[in-house]
């Protein structure tokens, strides 16, 4: 290209935004390597850790969602919606993309609001099959919408619909580990059958429950799990094992390398988050 590409890429709150995000941007740059990508995330949210950890600069919006228990603090909410939308602007402004792209979660909101009032052609990217409530917002003013799901016409417009499938963690196609090897890096024994339970990247209260009421069997069985409880929960965990010895449990916050978690594991327990199941498949 004889211009230089500039693409901002917005979203975020989950893992589920998050890593379909990452992928996108690891896409972009494997077939231009040039290209500039800035990332829009919502300040205290996974985004502003997990992006630059994956090497990709990111720039923070006060944005949050309305609080329907307490209506009376929405005018805060209010606030930081304005506040974030006139930061969204100056971004764009300074940066000066060519393009768009909206995954899901708060900041998408403002940022592609505000790109598409200035011209800026913008791609939402849907990884559900029940839209979310910030896409559904943006429908209108994409020029594109990426889905994994037949039937989205039903919260898009049809003419608008790219069926693209969630993108996938190049780092879970490339990985070269053996399965001794994955399961040695989580300091557990290659010789035993592995369970791997994730929430999902935030952590799922039920299923961290389950685990704790079973510890006894897990103890006493044949087999090692690796379990990913979210950082929500990750510390009142570890407070209740406190003193208590699990050679055959690695318990984490959160597994940077899912791509080895995915080769050491025999068995994956796992809510059925969208993008998950795309990795699982």
């Amino acid at each position: 290209m004889n211009e230089e590409l500039r693409i901002i890429i917005s979203g975020g709150g989950t893992g589920g935004h998050i890593f379909p995000a990452v992928s996108i941007a690891n896409a972009i740059k494997a077939k231009h390597p040039d290209a500039k990508i800035l990332f829009v995330g919502a300040l205290g949210r996974m985004e502003m850790q997990r992006v630059p950890a994956a090497g990709y600069e990111i720039k923070g919006l006060p944005i949050q969602g309305f609080d329907r228990k307490n209506l009376l603090k929405n005018v805060k909410v209010l606030f930081k919606i304005w506040k974030s939308q006139r930061m969204a602007r100056q971004i764009i402004k300074d940066f000066r993309p060519m393009a768009a792209v909206g995954v899901g979660g708060y900041a998408s909101g403002p940022t592609l609001n505000k790109a598409a009032a200035m011209g800026i052609p913008c791609l939402i990217q849907e990884q559900n099959s029940y839209a979310g409530v910030t896409n559904k917002l943006l429908a209108k003013k994409a020029d594109k919408i990426c889905v994994a799901y037949e039937g989205m016409d039903r919260f898009f417009p049809a003419e608008k619909i790219i069926m693209t499938g969630n993108p996938v963690r190049q780092a879970l196609l490339e990985n070269k580990m053996t399965k001794a090897e994955a399961i040695q890096s989580f300091g557990l024994d290659p010789q035993k059958k592995t369970i791997l339970i994730v929430g999902g990247s935030l952590g799922a209260g039920t299923v961290n429950k389950s685990v704790m009421q079973h510890l006894d069997d897990i103890e006493k069985s044949d087999v090692q799990v690796i379990w990913q409880t979210g950082k929500y929960y990750y510390d009142n965990i570890i407070k209740e094992l406190e003193g208590r010895v699990l050679p055959n449990v690695k318990v984490m916050d959160f597994i940077s390398d899912m791509g080895a978690a995915y080769k050491a594991a025999d068995l994956v327990i796992s809510r059925a988050g969208a993008s998950s199941i795309s990795e699982y498949l």
